[in-house]
């Protein structure tokens, strides 16, 4: 007599088939809720593209092509030849690129020239009254608040912001609103005499 077959019993764990099967499904299930590759990466904008922007400088208006990768102390030097705006560090250290953007100094190396655009931006030639200097650089003379004379620009940028938003600072409200510009000659002593100063001829000419 033969033997017997006993019965399959059905395995506790997963098959291979089982496996192979599940995965497939889910795979399925989450590529479904996942955007395209055409979606997820949107377009990116070359760096040497030429676009159009329109600056307000001194009050000219100024309308030119411009990568967008150019800085703001670029165009202005090598573009528009406004070169009272120094080149110095080019990474936000020393400040000898400073303008005005809206009356508030800003780091022009640090700032593309696209982002400028419907802001109202002053340079050092901006301070002037046709040839007379303006209040804050008649005092930086004054007070002999330079040497080499590379970061003066900078420093007086700087020091107009501060005088436009605190027009009789504090020693301290002066130390700190020009922390952000370096002399290597250290003439900081006169350079924060000049800001006294420059707040003094203000006051008298009912200057901001």
């Amino acid at each position: 007599m033969g033997r017997k077959r006993k019965p399959e019993v059905p395995s506790q764990g997963v098959t291979r088939r089982g496996f192979i099967t599940s995965v497939g499904a889910g795979a399925v299930v989450a590529s479904a809720g996942l955007p395209s590759r055409a979606e997820a990466v949107p377009e990116i904008t070359n760096a040497d593209e030429m676009v159009m922007v329109k600056l307000s400088i001194n009050g000219r208006k100024h309308q030119l092509l411009v990568e967008p990768r150019w800085t703001l102390s670029f165009v202005l030097r090598d573009r528009l030849g406004l070169t009272g705006t120094k080149h110095g560090c080019e990474r936000g250290e020393c400040g000898s690129c400073t303008v005005l953007m809206n009356d508030q100094p800003r780091y022009s190396c640090m700032t593309l020239a696209v982002e400028a655009e419907g802001a109202k931006i002053e340079t050092v030639e901006g301070l002037l009254d046709g040839e007379a200097l303006g209040a804050t650089q008649q005092a930086f003379v004054e007070e002999d608040a330079f040497q080499c004379g590379y970061c003066t620009s900078g420093q007086v940028m700087a020091a107009e912001g501060l005088l436009r938003s605190q027009p009789h600072p504090s020693q301290l409200e002066v130390l700190t609103g020009m922390a952000g510009n370096l002399c290597r000659c250290g003439a900081y002593a006169h350079i924060v005499n000049a800001v006294d100063r420059a707040a003094e001829i203000k006051k008298a000419g009912g200057e901001r």
